[in-house]
């Protein structure tokens, strides 16, 4: 089965095949192998050991997401959630459940938001001390770059936290060259072409360290996965984790190493999206997303405005012919997100198109022209 999903993704069978075995995740071999990942994910993050540190947390990209927040935000502080898209409204939501207090910049969810936005309302708003970016919007694959908005954080005299979860390791980001940025958050999935079971924080020590009591939780608490690895060894664990994810992990990062790392990686996928927005087009879905604006993570159309579609009878037909695309989608017309991310290239794109093709015929849709 092909999986064009923003996550979980498509994995290389020797990724899947180390979940196979039984692992205790306290024995002293496999300590020293987590222990020796952390130092690697850093540096895939861009930091500088000894300055940046490694926080696994197991569970999904929300949890880590959540946990930033809750670190590097005190309760009742203020947040200012650039919101253009479904995956920053639930940002958002996250935040505002922690007990922090939401500020939100809107902006139309098929374009990244322009940086004179974003400092007018930082000047507006004096009492908000963190802005929340998701970079990748997971929703339509729009691209808020850090590049870009950063700067305008940093000389506004504020933090940022950076959820990169469904860009990291592909799109270009390098926290050390980021000294606004409290945080950045991913997962072992996604565009490291793990496996789902673990989120992943890194974060300036010397921020860190002042964070001490703001989650108001033990297991959302980062600054407690750095106390306990400074107390126990950075093989540790506070809790029995997705131990089978982690060691799949460490055989993800290294096809990660040797595929060339991040421009290798960002190179691919970008010649799936355009194998895939080209071919879309060429069917007759009309792309949500300018194609400027659309990032290499996801491709997002609309649904056909035809009487014979039926969004579930092509998703069953396409699997039927070996292909899954997404089953939902956060925008508010209906739309169709197929992902450009995982084990793929663009001969797996061109085969999913087919099916595609061969999916609409069957539903009596013809090809028409993209409006």
């Amino acid at each position: 089965m092909l999986m064009l999903l923003p996550g979980p993704v498509q994995t290389r069978p020797e990724v899947r095949a180390v979940m196979a075995e039984d692992i205790a995740p306290w024995d002293d071999e496999f300590r020293a192998e987590y222990a020796a990942m952390r130092p690697r994910i850093v540096k895939v993050a861009g930091g500088v050991e000894g300055e940046h540190v490694s926080l696994p947390l197991p569970g999904c990209g929300h949890m880590v997401v959540e946990a930033a927040i809750r670190t590097f935000v005190p309760a009742g502080g203020r947040l200012l959630v650039v919101q253009n898209g479904g995956y920053a409204d639930r940002l958002a939501r996250l935040a505002t459940e922690a007990g922090r207090i939401v500020v939100p910049l809107h902006h139309p969810d098929n374009e990244p938001c322009p940086p004179a936005k974003l400092e007018a309302a930082l000047a507006a708003n004096p009492e908000v001390t963190h802005v929340a970016v998701v970079v990748s919007e997971t929703g339509t694959g729009i691209v808020n770059d850090p590049a870009v908005l950063g700067p305008v954080i940093r000389a506004a005299g504020r933090r940022l936290i950076c959820d990169a979860v469904s860009g990291f390791a592909a799109l270009p980001f390098r926290i050390a060259d980021h000294p606004e940025c409290d945080v950045v958050v991913f997962t072992s999935n996604k565009c490291l072409e793990g496996l789902p079971g673990f989120g992943f924080a890194v974060a300036p020590i010397a921020r860190l360290e002042q964070c001490a009591g703001n989650a108001g939780s033990w297991v959302m608490d980062l600054h407690d996965v750095y106390r306990h690895a400074l107390r126990d060894g950075w093989g540790s664990f506070r809790f029995t984790p997705a131990v089978q994810a982690l060691r799949a992990f460490r055989v993800a990062m290294d096809l990660y190493d040797a595929e060339g790392g991040q421009p290798a990686r960002l190179a691919r996928y970008s010649r799936n999206r355009d194998v895939l927005y080209d071919g879309l087009q060429a069917l007759g879905f009309r792309p949500y997303v300018a194609r400027e604006n659309q990032g290499p993570i996801i491709v997002v159309v609309h649904q056909p405005d035809h009487p014979n579609w039926d969004f579930a009878r092509f998703l069953r037909g396409m699997k039927a012919r070996g292909v899954i695309v997404s089953n939902h989608f956060t925008t508010k017309a209906p739309t169709m997100r197929v992902g450009c991310i995982g084990a793929v290239d663009a001969d797996d794109l061109r085969f999913a198109l087919a099916q595609m093709d061969a999916t609409l015929q069957e539903m009596g849709i013809r090809h028409r022209a993209a409006a």
